[in-house]
């Protein structure tokens, strides 16, 4: 900007303007060329810039009244001082290195510039190292994480916050956890680090909890804090957030001394409020600006959104604006809304899931944040929402911007325009929504509505949830109570909000759709269960950690009687999302013999789980799971192996206990919850069926006021009310035999039938009432004891699936 200004950089190190981002990928090997990293040598800006570079100068000390700054020459380890006009400070920021007991021991390595890069892979050349502990789980952390793991190593990740990637909100952060652990990396969330200790040759780290990992090298990645030594003793003013501060103009307290990048406060763009934000976008932005500045170009920073993304893995994260943590500490009022679209055209091949989650003000809707997940197609949808929050759009404004449009690159309907509609939904009262973490909290007497095919069902579900597919729900309708609330749910939430327009225009007035539907919630619900979803199976983890080769043989003979048996068949399930790939795997299937193998690739990545819990449920076998880039595949055979696979079978020998209780008398009552809870304390998971006058079992002893018929009135009367009116099947004596009973029980110290329901369902006894029934008898559920769900032959069917013990009493 200025041909005659004199201008001279002094850094303390020995390279400048060397790429940090890059810096784990090196180690990774992904960006194989050191010198790669090396974006500017100061040959290069003296030979095009004429300025003057000064490496290994420490400056050690600025003299505000001298205008003179006091450095000192690594290199000769002599000081001098230098006159200035102006000072521009760019210190950047430190790694946190927190005082823990063994801190500055051996093998413990922190990573900001190229001398630490050339130590961690220095390491990891010469030294072979098996295990490694990455401390902290921000940007740096993850992709440290990952690029270890591609070296070789197993990976442990300690992380003192319940979640990954403060910048992303818990539940997808979830969806990151459950693919790192896929992908084999230990998480220890919300567990900090107590001390390092040295142990043999390795290194000993012990967490908070007590938990000891025994590693062969450490990456301390807890975060960083702004470089402000200089500034401070230089008695510059220093911000709320404990970095500089500066004004719009990027000037500090001093008017001669203007200061950048990861060392300076900023205004947060959202909430107005001062925050620290180490962001390389940023960074460069104010940098410009100071030079306008200098030569007299007033430009003012307007502060920053933290947009950012980051690659773990074959996900792809990304995140703009202000999360949900951050709207409620500054107080902001914001709705959220989900979609879940593929990238592009789901015909084309390639297609993978994307979800974008939207915050944005309930008034307006004017957008307050963006984050993303997915496979391909992050960054431009990020950028796209970072552009709108920038310059203050809203959700409306989403709907109808113009996006580029063809089958490889997005669809007609981009997911930037869908966020759009979903949320105007919401705004326009379209549609009313419930979040994943409210569902814990339901009245019992919501009904929760599952609107989605049976065969995803049988995948999981939401408990007590009652299923009536979309496609029959019109016909279904008097199934349901319209004087209840109704939460409504499917895979990602647009066959719910259908089913949600068909219940609101039918008299149901109280409707609420699952936001992200069930594919959200499972995740969130599989991360709290640290449920690993391995991208290999139980047979190739066997092979793997098998040190006998003759062990290693049987096993991998074992194997191959499992795998050789029938035809082969190829099954391309890509652009499909869920429940697709698994519907056509049942159709295909049922065209093989037993034996055969179906050789399945599909893009949805929710596949691998699914089709492990569906060959579990339908009596087939799962040979191999696994996944290249956005390809997730599967070998099936079709039926049950002949053969055991070691002790690791892939469908788990089944350990329920199912019971239909279709009579109502007190010995045959008493009974079956007498062998409910004996199977429920051997760990199976018991489901008792009641049907016809078992129903009377789950009946309220007292009255209880609901609008019935003449003819249910009749039938109440005519049946025992509740447990404590049950009579015995023989015996009875108009009444003598129970309470004869009863009182033997108490004598002989034998607990009552009301006492082995309590007592069943504390032991997670699940009781079903048969709707049907129900209907015919004219029970309702209000006249039911608590806690017993609704359920039709489907349900009993499911549960005697998975059970080696069904009885009908």
């Amino acid at each position: 900007m200025d041909e005659e200004a004199e201008i001279v950089i002094f850094e303390k190190g020995a390279h400048i303007s060397f790429a940090n981002c890059g810096l784990p990928y090196h180690i990774g090997e992904v960006i194989e060329e050191r010198e790669k990293l090396l974006v500017q040598t100061p040959e290069a800006m003296k030979a095009r810039f004429d300025i003057d570079v000064r490496v290994k100068n420490e400056v050690l000390k600025i003299d505000r009244e001298a205008e003179e700054l006091e450095i000192k020459d690594l290199n000769s380890n002599e000081t001098y001082r230098e006159s200035y006009d102006y000072v521009v400070l760019s210190p950047g920021a430190d790694p946190i290195k927190p005082p823990l007991p063994g801190m500055d021991g051996e093998k413990i390595f922190t990573l900001r510039n190229i001398p630490d890069t050339d130590q961690i892979k220095g390491f990891v050349d010469n030294n072979n190292p098996q295990h490694a502990v990455v401390v902290g789980a921000g940007y740096i952390g993850v992709e440290m994480a990952e690029n270890l793991h591609e070296r070789g190593l197993d990976v442990s990740v300690v992380e003192m916050a319940p979640q990954v990637l403060g910048p992303i909100d818990r539940e997808m952060a979830a969806q990151v956890h459950n693919h790192l652990r896929m992908k084999g990396i230990e998480l220890y969330l919300d567990n900090g680090v107590a001390g390092f200790a040295d142990q043999d040759k390795r290194k000993k780290v012990e967490l908070q909890d007590g938990t000891e990992l025994t590693t062969d090298l450490v990456i301390m990645s807890a975060g960083v804090s702004p470089n402000t030594k200089l500034a401070e003793e230089a008695g510059l003013e220093i911000g709320q957030t404990r970095a500089i501060k500066v004004n719009d103009y990027l000037q500090t307290s001093d008017e001669k001394i203007y200061a950048i990048g990861d060392a300076i406060e900023v205004t947060d763009v959202i909430t107005g409020q001062p925050a620290h934000i180490p962001l390389a976008g940023p960074a460069n932005k104010q940098g410009r600006i100071v030079a306008n500045n200098l030569v007299g170009d007033k430009e003012k920073f307007k502060g920053s959104q933290g947009t950012a993304i980051a690659k773990v893995f074959d996900l792809e994260v990304g995140a703009t604006g202000n999360n949900e943590k951050q709207l409620q500490a500054a107080g902001i009022d914001y709705q959220v809304s989900y979609i879940n679209k593929k990238n592009h055209a789901g015909y084309y091949p390639g297609a993978v899931p994307l979800m974008l989650k939207i915050l944005f003000t309930p008034k307006d809707g004017k957008l307050l944040g963006a984050q993303a997940i997915g496979y391909d197609g992050v960054d431009k949808r990020i950028d796209v929402l970072a552009t709108a929050i920038r310059f203050e759009k809203t959700v409306f404004d989403l709907q109808d911007i113009d996006l580029a449009y063809a089958p490889p690159f997005g669809s007609a309907k981009d997911p930037v325009n869908m966020a759009g509609f979903t949320a105007g939904n919401i705004l326009t009262g379209k549609m009313d929504v419930i979040q994943w973490h409210e569902i814990a909290d339901l009245d019992s007497e919501t009904i929760i509505l599952d609107v989605r095919e049976e065969i995803e069902v049988q995948l999981g579900k939401i408990d007590n949830s009652v299923n009536i597919p979309l496609n029959q729900l019109r016909d279904r309708l008097d199934e349901l109570d319209s004087d209840k609330e109704i939460v409504v749910y499917c895979a990602v939430g647009l066959r719910g909000y259908i089913a949600t327009r068909i219940l609101l225009q039918n008299g149901f007035n109280n409707v609420k759709n699952l936001a992200g539907g069930y594919k959200l919630y499972s995740a969130v619900q599989k991360d709290q269960n640290e449920v690993v979803d391995d991208s290999t199976t139980p047979n190739q983890d066997k092979l793997a950690s098998i040190s006998n080769p003759e062990e290693g043989q049987q096993a991998e003979e074992e194997i191959e009687m499992a795998t050789s048996e029938g035809e082969r068949v190829k099954l391309d399930a890509c652009g499909l999302q869920c429940p697709g790939p698994i519907m056509q795997v049942s159709k295909k299937l049922q065209e093989l013999n037993d034996g055969d193998i179906l050789e399945v690739v599909a893009t949805d990545p929710g596949f691998t789980a699914d089709i492990k819990a569906w060959c579990q449920s339908t009596g087939n076998t799962l040979l191999t799971t696994g996944n290249q880039g956005s390809e997730f595949t599967a070998e099936i055979k079709k039926g049950q192996s002949d053969q055991p696979l070691g002790n690791n079978q892939s469908a788990p020998a089944k350990n329920g206990a199912t019971m239909v209780v279709f009579e109502g008398s007190l010995d045959k009552a008493i009974a079956s919850f007498i062998i409910a809870n004996g199977a429920a304390s051997m760990g199976k998971d018991v489901t008792l069926f009641f049907t016809f006058w078992g129903l009377n079992v789950l009946r309220k002893n007292q009255d209880i006021d609901v609008d019935k018929g003449l003819m249910d009135q009749m039938f109440g009367k005519m049946m025992p009310q509740g447990s404590k009116e049950l009579p015995l099947s023989n015996m009875n004596m108009f009444g003598m035999g129970p309470k004869m009973i009863r009182n033997v029980m108490e004598n002989k110290g034998v607990d009552s039938l009301e006492s082995l329901m309590k007592q069943a369902q504390e032991n997670g006894v699940r009781l079903v009432a048969c709707q049907m029934t129900m209907d015919m008898l004219g029970i309702q559920k209000e006249e039911l004891i608590d806690g017993v769900e609704v359920g039709g032959v489907a349900t009993f069917l499911n549960s005697a699936d998975q059970s080696n013990m069904s009885l009908f009493i």
